[in-house]
């Protein structure tokens, strides 16, 4: 059977390579690259994203990058946004005071945790909804968070004829945040799977299959 291809969106984030070496343990072929037409064209977009919700999404639109998540979710192509790479597909980012544009694929706020001590950083378990395909197998396992910044509201109402959005949910110190979406082609996670050992290689390789 042929190898999935993965392209990983190289726009200037950071830890773009343990991610890479993830995917390439669970099977995919990888590519690290900022150009449009293998991006386009590969089986499925992993966005990363480590670091400050606006600077993210300045190297994003840099290289348009914002562009090619955009035509391929028209396309019904697969998409994973992972960490900060996640937070920038909702409307928008407070940070400091900060209020940046997100990519607005799903409606809703990315803000400061209202938990201490922040960062939330370490193993963490998620609450994951029935029928998730990424969660399949590992749904009672750890993953590994570091982030003060989420998103504390889901607002999308579920859509009339479709399928409505999977939202895992994880809580740190009783407050509770979007640990995961599963919503068609778009897919993201909040924690680092190639940094949560045999559980985060087990949800990017139920990812790789699906695509």
């Amino acid at each position: 059977m042929r190898q999935s291809r993965v392209v990983v969106l190289d726009y200037g984030s950071g830890n773009v390579r343990s991610a890479t070496r993830a995917l390439e343990k669970v099977g995919a072929t990888v590519t690290l690259t900022a150009d449009r037409t293998a991006a386009a064209e590969a089986d499925g977009l992993v966005v990363p994203g480590v670091g400050a919700f606006a600077a993210c999404m300045a190297g994003l639109r840099a290289v348009r990058g914002h562009e090619i998540v955009g035509r391929r979710l028209a396309g019904a192509r697969p998409v994973l946004g992972i960490c900060v790479g996640m937070q920038i597909l909702f409307e928008r980012g407070v940070e400091h005071g900060v209020e940046a544009e997100g990519m607005g694929e799903w409606p809703g706020t990315v803000e400061q945790l209202q938990a201490t001590p922040l960062p939330h950083m370490g193993w963490n378990t998620v609450d994951a909804p029935a029928g998730s395909v990424l969660f399949h197998g590992v749904e009672k396992e750890r993953f590994y968070f570091v982030h003060s910044y989420g998103v504390r509201h889901w607002v999308m109402p579920p859509p009339e004829r479709l399928r409505p959005p999977l939202v895992t949910t994880s809580e740190h110190q009783g407050d509770t945040f979007v640990a995961a979406v599963e919503n068609g082609p778009l897919s993201a996670t909040q924690f680092h799977p190639e940094k949560s050992g045999d559980a985060g290689l087990r949800l990017l390789e139920n990812w790789v299959r699906s695509l």
